[in-house]
């Protein structure tokens, strides 16, 4: 008989998973799990300034290290301020663990009809049921390692995802008999389901590959989730595909690589939206094709190539009817047990003659429009810092395995555009909630989790603000983490907003409009940070050579005009390829393969999407 406290079971039950890492802060439901896990020899706590800091970084631990991360915070508010970093979890199919303390069993509100009983109680179980895949509160102790299990089987199947436990504060501290609990059996009977598996889909996707002039592979983070990169890499080189990215696996691949294209999208690359657009042929492997790829309206999109999607959640694949996206073939397929391999085998039976027309054109396009891009890069930074020349010296310096930890806003859209991935790096972002703050608390994680590599947290003075707190945290833990700021005094991608819509008018995104910013010297001086500051072009490649090199903590304040934009960009209601600035319409014109988007058919201005 092995009788334990129930919050020792906890920590036992996250060793056994590999949790070596528990982003924590303390409160008085929450007590007995913290001194649980920080009694417990394989598992180190990490005490956030935030929970919101501390969702964050279990959500990029589980990014970074593939393994399911873990944050506790106590109950009401501790518990609520979770709900921001779940959400990344959620959104992007991250495997967490939530654990929240919970008042006393004697104190719940129950069916009193009361609004609260226990001091700071709150149902946090009902709250974040919809942002979840699975939220329980515990009523039984002889049930934690049953719901421990349960929620670990669900976090990391199918489509991975957030789970949360609630526990009681009395029930933390109780003696268990393990012998005595409850045991979890996974479920394994088969749903059924309308759409067939990518097996099955074969034979057709080897005869759309057999007449198609002008293939794209999109690939997503589902990819990287799933670990199906070689495989996929294997059937484009096989039948000379070229890849489009999502953000989400805009490091699938090096840039160096013939059939890489990089990120398409409304933010993305004007050569790489040209690319997808024109496609006769679009097979979409871990990706959900979101408005923020497709553009909108949704049936502009690869408007006359042929669409097979391969997805792991029906629902995602039931979706484009909804809203209006012709899908030629939906395959329901996971890809952690996808078999390529007999599409691969009939690569021989092909002729690839006719697809190196395709691959000169996308090289051509690439080109082309990098040149009058940069061009407008330029002419709209004729002082201070182009942060796009920061990726391009970026792209050229980084020669250590790293970690660019991306934040929201400009930085990142700069970043997606201009970076160059090689095998070296690797990219990660909450890609879909793309939170503000996001990206510093990532960034200790990822320091935590891979010491051996180095980290560069690159983030906006907008964002930067949102988690100033998680400074202490690199300073209390001597975390060797380079933070490319990105200073131009504002939200930039706001304004870029505002300049479409709203005549320039930078209400709460600029200092005119009501923000304020600190003395970023001196914040950096008190949190024991070393700190570089560049205000023009010329001193970019000296710092960043010399950030690159730093073995202590620094903050790099690049100082960016407020009028530098992401460019290119998708005016709403444009369609993919018609990207701001606008290309000449004789250029534009001449460059397109299939016919234009008629601008008759542009939506209305109050059209609501």
């Amino acid at each position: 008989m092995v009788v334990k406290k129930l919050s020792d079971l906890v920590a036992d039950f996250l060793s056994e998973k590999s949790v070596r890492h528990v982003f924590a802060i303390s409160g008085g439901a929450s007590l007995h799990l913290i001194h649980s896990v920080a009694n417990h020899p394989s598992i180190d706590y990490i005490c956030n300034h935030h929970e919101q800091a501390s969702a964050m970084a279990a959500d990029a631990y589980s990014r970074i290290t593939g393994n399911l991360g873990v944050a506790i915070a106590t109950s009401g508010p501790g518990a609520t301020n979770l709900i921001t970093g779940l959400c990344c979890s959620y959104y992007d199919s991250v495997p967490v663990l939530a654990i929240t303390g919970q008042v006393n069993t004697t104190r719940m509100v129950g069916n009193t009809g009361v609004r609260q009983v226990g001091f700071q109680e709150t149902p946090i179980v009902s709250i974040c049921a919809p942002i979840t895949k699975y939220a329980v509160q515990i009523s039984d102790p002889l049930d934690i390692l049953y719901e421990l299990e349960k929620c670990f089987f669900i976090a990391t199947s199918g489509r991975p995802g957030p789970v949360l436990v609630d526990i009681p504060d009395d029930f933390q501290r109780v003696l268990v008999d393990r012998s005595k609990c409850r045991k979890f059996l996974p479920d394994t009977d088969i749903v059924p389901t309308i759409y067939p598996n990518l097996n099955d889909s074969s034979a057709y996707i080897i005869s759309q590959l057999n007449i198609s002039e002008r293939p794209i592979i999109i690939a997503g983070w589902g990819v990287h989730l799933s670990g199906f990169k070689n495989q996929l890499l294997e059937f484009a080189e096989n039948f000379s595909i070229p890849i489009a990215l999502t953000w989400g696996a805009a490091d699938l691949i090096s840039a160096s690589h013939p059939l890489f294209v990089g990120t398409f999208g409304t933010h993305g690359n004007r050569h790489a939206n040209f690319a997808v657009q024109n496609a006769d042929l679009i097979i979409s492997f871990g990706s959900r094709l979101d408005t923020k790829s497709t553009g909108s309206p949704v049936n502009t999109f690869a408007r006359q190539a042929k669409k097979i999607v391969v997805d792991v959640d029906p629902s995602e694949l039931s979706k484009f009817s909804h809203f209006g996206l012709k899908i030629d073939s939906l395959i329901l397929q996971d890809l952690k047990f996808a078999n390529l391999k007999p599409l691969i085998h009939r690569a021989k039976e092909f002729s690839f003659a006719s697809k190196l027309p395709w691959l000169d054109q996308i090289k051509d396009w690439k080109s082309l429009f990098t040149l009058m891009d940069d061009n407008a890069r330029k002419s709209i930074c004729t002082e201070k810092v182009n942060p796009y020349v920061v990726f391009d010296l970026l792209s050229q310096s980084i020669c250590t395995e790293t970690n660019l930890i991306f934040d929201t806003g400009c930085a990142l859209a700069w970043g997606m555009q201009s970076y160059l991935p090689n095998h070296l790096t690797r990219i990660f972002h909450d890609f879909n909630n793309t939170a503000m703050g996001w990206s510093l608390p990532a960034a200790i994680a990822s320091a935590l989790a891979t010491p051996c590599r180095d980290t560069i947290c690159l983030i906006g003075d907008g964002s930067f603000m949102m988690s100033l707190h998680e400074l202490a945290v690199i300073k209390r833990y001597k975390l060797p983490i380079k933070i490319f700021l990105f200073n131009n005094s504002g939200y930039g991608m706001i304004q870029q907003t505002q300049d479409q819509w709203l005549d320039s008018d930078y209400v709460a995104s600029s200092y005119e409009g009501g923000l304020d910013f600190p003395d970023f010297r001196s914040l950096a001086n008190s949190f024991s940070l070393k700190y570089a500051e560049v205000a023009s072009n010329d001193s970019i490649e000296s710092c960043v050579s010399n950030v690159l090199k730093e073995s202590m903590p620094i903050l790099c304040n690049f100082i960016v005009s407020d009028k530098m934009r992401v460019i290119p960009q998708v005016k709403a209601g444009y369609p993919n390829e018609d990207l701001e600035p606008l290309l000449a319409r004789e250029v534009f014109y001449d460059q397109m393969i299939i016919p234009p988007f008629s601008p008759d058919s542009q939506r209305p201005l109050n059209y609501q999407a």
